[in-house]
């Protein structure tokens, strides 16, 4: 009896032609010459063309999201049949390739076990060496001149445009990968099951991400510079973006890390002000420094006021959201949507919600709607999807506009800004984006920024924006951060209790010979704008804590760093400032105001009790100098953080102590 198999394999051999080696000679020259064409035109053409839909290479995160909708497009009975044919028809192809052996674009002697998966490596490997030809390449070449290939006489249609569209993918992405290359990335990398994830080499950081920051803060000596000035910062972006590169396998860049972001991204426990007092209540602890027994640390900590729910204003709130293209991965635009649904539970009926985006042109997908009307609001956020350009300040011009129509007597209005940072169209220089965020921040409308995703993070316009729109810039990086931004600290993040929260520091020279602020760089302010209440600052939240910390070398200290001058002046301590190391000066406006409120505050040497909290801050502070590279610290390291925030926990409720002291372990390893 005839085997009904070996009929259907007798008829496949029958009905399939011998192989041409011609035609898929022709084929692959048609495909070369496609490739050479694409990338000299887009090459020629990227300074003036706009950035396409999709801002970057699609990365395997991306990948899966599309073969996500791609399984379950083809899920369904109808979509089952055809696929069906499809294979069918794609056992005709491939029978006799498999018969003699080879696979096209392989060596005869590959496996056909291994056939698919090295064909993927080769491509991948040949994309990194055209990468880096292109990344060298002149800025203006001719065309490639390529003789004509053979007629492809006969060659199916299908095959051919899958050719071409592969060589166009290759041609869309060289100039990203050649960046990536460029940066020390590595494109593709086994993941811990063997899946392949973007990943990158232990030390390096995305080439295209900015960060705001400055020169470590120098040492004052304090007979020459006796005052020390700087506007408060509650921001906490910082902080989640070392966690973010340290879970990711390597060590942030210097200039990622803001020390004064990693201790205030903590809450403590600091006592809070009494009704009759200022919106926050100052502690000052004078303790030892880990890193050097001849020294002292001032811990200067202020703990806001939070107001009970019942009596919060209203909030009326803009979402400005950014749907370009490079939004389009799992850690961005979806988590941006599942952040502010878990924002939504928090929100009063009487609150009001509008939505702008903004992508090669901004627009109103939402007016001004009760927060009570959660299915509206909800429904509106599920229809968004990432494409286009970036048209950062059209979008900011739309959401202020948006706002001013919700701002009521009595109400707290705010836009946040939900963005990887990639503003590439309108006004892309940070400077420029101050301007104009200053010129709308007097209308009392409060601009918060919340960062998502890596890669194209730009930390820079973020912070301008944030620092000069009277708001936060927190960056998310996962659901719990959201969780802790938009909900644990919801109030701290969007009522504002204090607005232009300055402070000035005059250290005794005839205690202190020497101080330094820790953190703050990007905070500093002149002695003279203290007493300018035109000169913006730092805002206080409901229930926020903030804590500045200054390292100060007591006069006769051997830890003293600089000899005295021949010729300086012999000063004598100032009157009635016998027994102080310094004196504290606070000025804030309440929300609203235009006048600021004076809170002054001596500062003597061990003044204040240590605890759980200044010791642990007092480790975060070590741990960010370690990863800036700081000079201060001696021979103190990652192993003296660990022990000193492990065995100052205290009531770590959230774990986000615990969390830190596994972060600085991995920092240790990675720095091995």
């Amino acid at each position: 009896m005839t085997d009904p198999l070996d009929e259907l394999k007798r008829a496949i051999n029958d009905a399939t032609p011998a192989p041409d080696p011609a035609r898929r000679a022709a084929i692959l020259a048609r495909a070369q010459e496609t490739f050479e064409r694409e990338t000299f035109e887009r090459t020629q053409g990227m300074a003036a063309a706009p950035r396409p839909t999709r801002d970057r290479p699609i990365g395997w995160a991306g990948l899966r999201h599309g073969v996500g909708r791609m399984y379950a497009a083809l899920a369904s009975r109808p979509a089952l049949a055809a696929t069906t044919g499809l294979a069918a028809l794609g056992l005709v192809v491939l029978v006799p390739m498999i018969r003699e052996g080879t696979v096209p674009g392989l060596p005869p002697d590959t496996p056909i076990s291994g056939a698919i998966v090295s064909q993927e490596k080769m491509s991948i490997e040949r994309a990194d060496a055209d990468s880096a030809d292109s990344a060298v390449a002149p800025a203006a070449v001719e065309p490639p001149s390529r003789a004509a290939p053979p007629a492809a006489v006969g060659v199916p249609a299908p095959l051919a445009r899958i050719e071409m569209l592969e060589a166009e993918q290759r041609a869309r992405s060289m100039q990203g990968r050649a960046a990536d290359s460029a940066a020390g990335v590595a494109v593709l990398e086994a993941g811990p099951t063997g899946e392949p994830v973007i990943g990158y080499e232990i030390g390096s950081e995305p080439g295209s991400e900015t960060f705001a920051n400055a020169d470590p803060q120098p040492l004052k000596i304090a007979v020459e510079e006796p005052v020390s000035t700087f506007a408060i910062d509650v921001d906490t972006a910082s902080y989640a973006v070392v966690r973010s590169s340290l879970m990711r396998g390597f060590l942030p860049p210097p200039e990622a890390v803001r020390v004064e972001e990693m201790i205030n991204y903590f809450p403590y426990g600091h006592p809070g002000p009494a009704a009759d007092e200022a919106p926050f209540r100052p502690t000052v602890t004078v303790t030892e420094t880990p890193w050097n027994p001849d020294t002292q640390l001032i811990h200067i900590a202020l703990q806001g006021r939070s107001p009970a729910v019942k009596d919060r204003p209203p909030l009326n709130l803009v979402f400005l959201i950014d749907t370009s293209g490079s939004m389009d991965e799992p850690n961005k635009l979806p988590l941006l949507i599942q952040s502010f649904r878990l924002m939504l539970g928090q929100l009063r009926p009487e609150d009001q919600v509008a939505i702008v985006t903004y992508a090669g042109s901004a627009g109103l997908v939402l007016a001004a709607t009760p927060a009570g009307d959660r299915d509206t609001i909800l429904a509106a956020l599920h229809r968004l999807d990432a494409g286009g350009s970036t048209a950062g300040a059209e979008g900011l011009q739309l959401a202020y506009e948006a706002a001013e129509g919700m701002a009521a007597e009595g109400s707290v209005t705010r836009v946040i800004l939900a963005t990887d940072g990639d503003f590439n169209v309108g006004i892309a220089d940070p400077e420029a984006l101050e301007i104009f965020i200053a010129r709308n921040r007097a209308s009392g409308i409060y601009l918060s920024v919340l960062g998502f995703g890596r890669g194209n993070l730009d930390d820079a316009t973020m912070q301008a924006l944030a620092q000069h729109g009277n708001g936060q810039a927190a960056y998310i990086d996962t659901l719990s951060e959201a969780q802790k931004v938009l909900v644990d600290q919801l109030a701290g993040a969007l009522f504002p209790i204090a607005d232009d929260v300055k402070i000035q520091v005059e250290f005794n020279p005839a205690a202190v010979a020497e101080y330094r602020l820790i953190g703050y760089e990007t905070r500093a302010l002149r002695r003279e704008d203290f007493n300018n209440d035109r000169v913006d600052a730092g805002e206080i939240g409901a229930g926020h804590s903030v804590t500045a910390i200054y390292e100060v070398t007591p006069v006769g200290s051997p830890a003293v760093l600089s000899d005295p001058l021949r010729y300086a002046e012999r000063r004598a301590p100032p009157q009635g400032g016998d027994g102080e190391f310094a004196f504290l000066r606070l000025r804030y406006k309440e929300p609203g105001e235009d006048v600021s409120r004076l809170i002054e505050l001596a500062i003597t040497p061990g003044m204040g009790t240590a605890n759980a909290d200044t010791r642990f801050a007092a480790a975060v502070a070590g741990f960010g100098q370690i990863l800036r590279g700081s000079r201060y610290l001696g021979n103190w390291s990652y192993p003296d953080a660990i022990a000193l925030a492990g065995a100052n926990t205290g009531d770590d409720r959230f774990g986000y102590r615990r969390e830190a002291v596994t972060l600085m372990q991995l920092a240790e390893s990675l720095s091995d």
